[in-house]
């Protein structure tokens, strides 16, 4: 049974699980479950303790031990008559080891199967208190401990979690296996009130830890975990080397292939998402590469259960089913900002089917945030694809999977007020746009989100025309030329475009053609096609109305091609009503037909969909600025916007 007591721990997540949701040691209860009843049980029994000369309140202990597991393992669970069976030992005034261990278990069953926090409050602290009297009684302890310091969180008692854990690391640094765990979860802690720094310096330590007692495994992930977090803090300086030496380390180490190859999906994770923040999405390319080779090599190999001989080993990162969501995610929020579409959706398709098979057995809170930010990603596309109706509906399920979850809401309400202000601009909803975006502002603190809203609300300030004092006023603080907020060079680049269309609407056609072919040298150098197609057929557009048709020509046949290949409805709307009148006046009567008639499809298919879209219930989501997501969406008569003035 020391075996099957491993293969538990082995279990045990590192808790760095949360890339994309920023926080570290996200496990859940059912990767942290305490040792069942049963393997207690036979423990009891491998430790011989039931030899023949046994004492009698050993085998009452036994037995009701062995009456609370069968009632805990019934279908369905049997709680309250397991609770009853494990009380019963008290009356028989056992022994510390039995009464510390007993009061680990009320408290776990307790915790993991009932409301009665407090209760199960009470047993776990009198187990860490008996258990601090008992030699070579560690696995109690700490497990004590740890399960005493998530009931504590689950309270808003974060002041007594840390406390806790910081005496349990201290007194642990005997037993690898617990002080690494406990080292993993107060990092957590510590990441969830956004203290970065005290979650930077655990990881630190915990790495330092590994090393000594010869655990290069260990001390990868703690490394991996603290270039995530240092990432979330842009702390470039200090990634990069960090990342060097985690790369050299995880290929330098040989064990378990399945772990091997998920430090390796770890490590690339952290890369493709460094590349895609940045807005490089040419040069993350290889990257991604390899991250795709290496969850098919994880999908192929099989869990030989051999486990490790040095015990600070027994953990891992994500299950393998993890990792591939995760893996389709990152390709997904590739394929968003490349322009690929399709590919999107493809991928986001292949991950939803898989979440919603996982969330059938797995209650694990990361599947929600997986799910929530593809649903982020796919609800951008289905903008630019002209699917409004759908998109709004999908942001509704956004808000519904937010309303099960406070802290879900608390990560992704500035992205969730964001959709609905690209919404709102697609459906011509600008004064509702602009509410959204300010909303979205007030509530994020992520510099790359705040430079995308801010860019966003510029366009709708542009496309009002009469917001002159507030338009120059975000304009100044997103200058691609002189002290950009961000890295970014996919916000650098759309800081050209803005400009550039201002610069459009103002009649400064020199100063337009300027600011647009930076944009277009920075997207193609980057391959970022939706800029390069709105670039295009804006730069075609200042050439029509220059009286240079030959140069329109040559700008806007391109951008729709490019448009057809995304597919951008709305560029693809713009050029061929560019084709249509440059056709016009060349002479080329056949083409102009052909361009009339694309821009009526076009015409036609944005009118249903926004007219689909502003009968919607969830359409009412519009007005939506403050709080929690509404429970209850109401009706409305119809659309209340005209889309005259998109076309």
């Amino acid at each position: 049974m020391i075996k099957c007591l491993q293969k538990r721990r082995k279990g045990h997540k590192t808790g760095m699980n949360k890339v994309l949701d920023a926080s570290v040691g996200g496990s859940t209860r059912r990767t942290w479950q305490p040792a069942s009843l049963a393997i207690a049980l036979k423990n009891l029994l491998l430790s011989g303790k039931m030899a023949s000369n046994v004492e009698a309140p050993e085998r009452w202990y036994l037995a009701l031990l062995g009456f609370a597991e069968h009632f805990r393992t019934s279908s369905p669970p049997k709680i309250r008559l397991c609770v009853h069976c494990l009380q019963a030992v008290f009356q028989f005034k056992p022994p510390q080891r039995i009464e510390a261990r007993t009061h680990l278990q009320l408290g776990s069953v307790l915790y993991h199967h009932t409301k009665n926090s407090e209760l199960a409050r009470s047993h776990l602290e009198k187990a860490w208190y008996i258990s601090q009297q008992v030699p070579q009684f560690e696995d109690v302890k700490f497990e004590a401990a740890s399960i005493l310091s998530e009931l504590f969180c689950q309270q808003n008692l974060v002041d007594s979690a840390k406390p806790l854990l910081r005496k349990a690391i201290q007194i642990s640094q005997q037993t690898p296996y617990w002080h690494c765990r406990l080292l993993f979860q107060l990092a957590q802690l510590h990441t969830l009130e956004k203290d970065l720094v005290s979650a930077c310096d655990l990881l630190g330590v915990g790495a330092e830890y590994a090393r000594v007692v010869g655990s290069e495994y260990t001390r990868a992930l703690f490394l991996l975990s603290k270039g995530m977090l240092l990432l979330m803090e842009r702390k470039l300086g200090e990634v990069h080397p960090l990342l060097t030496l985690c790369g050299t380390i995880v290929e330098n180490w040989q064990g378990n292939p399945i772990q091997k190859e998920s430090l390796r999906v770890f490590f690339l994770v952290l890369q493709v998402t460094h590349y895609l923040d940045a807005g490089q999405v040419k040069s993350v390319k290889p990257c991604l590469k390899q991250l795709q080779q290496c969850i098919q090599t994880i999908s192929t190999l099989h869990d030989d259960e051999i486990l490790p001989s040095n015990p600070a080993d027994l953990f891992h990162w994500l299950p393998k089913e993890h990792m591939c969501v995760l893996v389709y995610l990152v390709t997904v929020m590739h394929s968003m900002q490349a322009g690929y579409l399709e590919k999107a959706q493809k991928y986001t398709d292949k991950a939803l089917m898989q979440l919603e098979k996982l969330k059938m057995l797995d209650c694990s809170p990361i599947l929600s945030t997986f799910q929530v930010i593809l649903l982020e990603h796919i609800i951008m596309c289905r903008l630019v694809t002209g699917h409004k109706a759908t998109a709004l509906q999908e942001i509704s399920q956004v808000c519904q999977l937010c309303q099960q979850s406070p802290r879900l809401f608390t990560n992704h309400a500035a992205q969730l007020h964001t959709l609905l202000g690209l919404y709102c601009i697609s459906v011509n909803c600008m004064d509702n746009a602009e509410a959204q975006f300010t909303t979205a502002l007030r509530l994020t603190t992520h510099q790359e989100l705040w430079t995308y809203i801010v860019t966003n609300l510029a366009s709708v300030y542009i496309r009002e025309g009469n917001r002159h004092q507030e338009l120059y006023s975000l304009l100044e603080r997103i200058n691609p030329d002189h002290n950009f907020p961000v890295s970014s060079h996919c916000l650098r680049a759309a800081a050209f475009y803005i400009r550039g269309l201002l610069s459009f609407f103002q009649g400064r056609y020199n100063e337009a053609k300027r600011f647009l072919r930076e944009t277009l040298k920075m997207s193609n150098a980057e391959d970022l096609n939706r800029l390069t197609a709105c670039s295009l057929v804006l730069l075609g557009h200042i050439f029509y109305v220059l009286g240079n048709h030959r140069e329109s020509n040559n700008m806007v046949v391109p951008a729709m091609q490019l448009a057809s290949k995304i597919p951008d409805m709305s560029v693809q709307l713009w050029s061929s009503a560019l084709l249509k009148d440059l056709n016009k006046a060349l002479g080329n009567t056949m083409d102009a037909h052909e361009a009339a008639q694309m821009h009526q499809n076009f015409s036609q298919q944005l009118l249903q969909d926004h007219i689909a879209a502003c009968s919607l219930p969830e359409h009412n989501l519009i007005s939506w600025t403050d709080g929690p997501p509404p429970v209850q969406i109401q009706a409305q008569n119809g659309p209340t916007t005209s889309l005259a003035s998109l076309l």
